[in-house]
């Protein structure tokens, strides 16, 4: 039932860059392919007036548009959702290739996207990921610039929309619809503060470029952590990764992750400059929280303390997460809803990922890419006696087989068998050049996808309550306490042995327990691992200082406004 709300929503509000493909040009696209030049500018804060002020024929009018409570629901708040999934480069939270989920993984010991004969070179850019080696006119990097400002700037307008009306009228949801927009263009600043460091701190759809100026990475912090504290007592309880009306929306649950996540990384994000060596100690980093002053560890525990009183817990099973209709999961907190005949959201991982033969057996496509690094084998224990339960859940390896046990082959009829070990950053000319690399496995297959594999069932998730336990042991360890119960509450899950919670374990547990779900780069920077040697990557030299921790501001950004200054090492 909501996933046909939704679908109205997407309808009716004329912000549609998820509409259907056949229903051609939703306006925000439109727009954007007649005015390019525009959208650079609006995402670089000239202005957003003359972006926002379009008038396509599948809008109403302006003055039309917000007279009743439904109106400002749809186009103000509804509409946002829109965003956060995605079907071309670099927009959405996850879901699509060289954005957000790319930046934060590609760039790890995680995995890597090997260099296969005259596929997966495309100009360097996947080995410069992995090298760190992208430069400051990336146009993946710029584009993930854009996407993330552009949601922070139709945030703002719609913020404007809710005020405006709100002089007017008293409409009782107010104060939560206003809430929820604060706290989603909260959630972007989040991603932009996390990948960029120093930004604009702009919160208005039509400021000037003159009046634009670059806050500190302290600076944006705080107003991120103020701005969800603020919102979240106005919010619903509700799991919103569940069927119903609050299904795919920013709930208190959803802030509340975000906060936790926060104060994990406060040492990091406190920081206004990383290039030192230096960092903030956390058990000195204070929050006022519930009138109690906490500090960044306990912080983090109080948080998690939240969401396991908010009702979330383990699945019994780890794969019931990614299952083809997971929505029932009590342990998935965020995700980006996915059905192939109301959205055109996509999940490109799992397409990218596997052999054409094998994603043919499927009845789908493959692109013959992603594999999981040396390290990650290592770390997974894989072909060794200890080897990790989680291993054959998250990843294809050795000889595969179509959904009805065949054995799939190759075109010259020899048998498919990925060559986990043999996974390097060129291995062209190799005789593993189609077949080295452990395969992304993680989602169930859904058979009935369409668009080539990527149009799916299986929502994506992006915040689960694991992830809540590992936060909290990681705290405890971290404030000199024991966080034993917590992250043997995951390895248990799992039937895996328990361990005690050293910080050397729960790096670990986190790369083992959230492979392919976009945390690695966070996890390495905090535990100051991110810049380190590892397979097919050197040492990166120490007069860096981890500068590649943040990445640049975008050069075709910077240059058209001199209030932007790059980030230390660029």
């Amino acid at each position: 039932m909501m996933k046909k709300q939704l679908k109205n929503i997407e309808q009716f509000s004329g912000v549609t860059e998820q509409c259907s493909k056949k229903m051609e040009q939703p306006s925000i696209t439109r727009i954007t392919r007649i005015t390019g030049l525009i959208l650079i500018m609006c995402m670089t804060l000239f202005s957003c007036d003359k972006f926002l002020e379009e008038n396509p024929k599948d809008k109403l009018p302006a003055d039309d548009v917000y007279n009743k409570l439904s109106d400002v629901y749809l186009n103000a708040v509804a509409s946002l959702y829109t965003y956060i999934g995605g079907y071309s480069d670099s927009q959405g939270l996850q879901g699509t290739g060289r954005g957000v989920y790319d930046l934060n993984t590609f760039t790890t010991d995680e995995a890597i996207i090997p260099t296969r004969g005259g596929d997966w070179y495309d100009g360097g850019f996947w080995q410069g990921l992995f090298l760190h080696d992208w430069g400051i006119e990336n146009d993946a990097i710029q584009a993930t610039w854009e996407y993330l400002y552009k949601v922070v700037m139709l945030s703002n307008k719609s913020l404007e929309i809710i005020d405006k009306y709100s002089a007017t009228h008293s409409d009782a949801e107010l104060p939560a619809y206003r809430a929820e927009v604060q706290a989603l263009r909260a959630m972007y600043y989040y991603y932009l503060m996390d990948l960029f460091a120093r930004v604009p701190l702009v919160q208005s759809s039509s400021l000037s470029i003159k009046d634009v100026v670059q806050s500190d990475r302290k600076t944006i912090f705080e107003f991120i952590f103020s701005q969800l504290q603020e919102a979240a007592p106005l919010l619903s309880d509700t799991h919103s990764n569940q069927s119903g009306p609050y299904y795919g929306r920013i709930t208190r649950p959803v802030v509340t992750f975000l906060l936790a996540k926060l104060a994990l990384n406060a040492e990091i994000y406190t920081d206004n400059d990383w290039t030192d060596t230096q960092r903030p100690d956390g058990k000195n980093i204070k929050f006022t929280v519930n009138g109690n002053e906490l500090n960044a560890w306990e912080t983090t525990v109080y948080y998690c303390d939240q969401l396991k009183s908010l009702g979330y817990k383990l699945e019994p099973k780890y794969e019931t997460n990614f299952s083809i209709f997971n929505e029932p999961s009590a342990e998935n907190i965020f995700t980006i809803p996915m059905n192939k005949t109301l959205y055109t959201n996509q999940m490109q991982y799992l397409f990218r990922s596997r052999h054409y033969n094998h994603a043919k057996a499927y009845g789908l496509s493959g692109e013959n890419g992603p594999s999981a690094t040396i390290e990650a084998l290592e770390t997974f224990g894989y072909e060794t006696p200890g080897q990790d339960p989680r291993f054959d859940i998250c990843y294809f390896a050795g000889i595969v087989h179509d959904l009805k046990g065949n054995i799939i082959k190759l075109d010259n009829g020899t048998v498919l068998e990925y060559l986990p070990w043999d996974v390097a950053l060129d291995i062209t000319d190799t005789p593993y050049e189609q077949t080295a690399g452990a395969r992304m496995k993680k989602y169930e297959v859904d058979p009935t996808a369409t668009k080539d594999g990527k149009l799916m069932e299986n929502d994506i998730v992006l915040f689960r309550y694991a992830d809540v336990l590992l936060m909290k042991s990681e705290a405890k360890v971290r404030n000199g306490e024991n966080g034993d119960d917590e992250l043997n509450e995951v390895r248990s899950r799992v039937n895996a042995s328990s361990r005690p919670a050293t910080l050397e374990n729960i790096l670990a547990e986190r790369q083992l327990e959230l492979a392919w779900e976009g945390w690695r780069r966070q996890d390495l920077i905090r535990f100051g691992q991110f810049t380190r040697a590892y397979s097919s990557r050197p040492q990166l030299p120490k007069e860096e200082s981890g500068y590649t921790t943040v990445f640049p501001i975008p050069e075709k950004i910077r240059v058209m406004n001199d209030n932007l200054t790059q980030n230390p090492g660029y």
